[in-house]
């Protein structure tokens, strides 16, 4: 749920009391963790942390004009959210991430990187805190382009290997000579009953 707010103090002033607690509690944390390349500020409608494009020139492939998106924290519908993307795509990072918060015994409602909670007693802080701080803005990035370039290179497979087959079959469309379905009518008409009676009555 995107929120139409330009700050976040606006943000925050917008949500319920019990909401506005919890995700002030859990932005504390985060504040206190968070590397000097990051900012803080409202990115797609939420709380976002990113690196500003002083730092990281090219800024998110998905959209050059956004800077680079590294957490956000969300009040949604039915939940509170906080995205951390070092933790996307079962990485060392995520499977750290979900060690860690096991050992605390609280239940992780994660999909693949956004952690999902209804109250401020289920989230563990100190996990949250210790994942946001062994991310550095500088880790980041080489996180970031290296999971880009995987994948722009699994792209460029792909692409090749579906222009090798539509080659293939072209040139075996080319070389299959035309004719050769209507030779087989032809000899087919020939072998046939009705044609022998045909010439047999001539």
């Amino acid at each position: 749920m995107q929120s139409r707010a330009t700050t976040v103090k606006e943000y925050l002033a917008s949500l319920p009391e019990d909401r506005r607690a919890a995700l002030e509690a859990v932005r504390k944390v985060i504040l206190r963790n968070l590397d000097k390349g990051y900012e803080e500020g409202m990115q797609y409608g939420m709380i976002g942390y990113y690196v500003p494009h002083r730092i990281y020139p090219p800024g998110y492939h998905c959209d050059p004009r956004q800077p680079l998106p590294f957490a956000a924290l969300s009040s949604q519908k039915n939940h509170m959210g906080l995205g951390i993307m070092s933790n996307y795509g079962d990485g060392a990072e995520e499977r750290w991430f979900r060690a860690a918060w096991a050992k605390t015994g609280r239940k992780l409602d994660m999909g693949k990187c956004c952690v999902r909670f209804r109250k401020l007693e289920d989230v563990a802080l100190d996990v949250i805190g210790e994942s946001i701080r062994r991310t550095p803005a500088k880790k980041y990035i080489a996180h970031y382009e290296a999971a880009i370039l995987t994948r722009n290179k699994t792209a460029a497979k792909k692409a090749a290997k579906a222009r090798s087959a539509s080659s293939g079959a072209k040139r075996a469309s080319i070389s299959k000579p035309a004719s050769k379905s209507k030779r087989a009518k032809v000899s087919a008409a020939k072998r046939s009953p009705r044609g022998t009676r045909a010439r047999t009555a001539r």
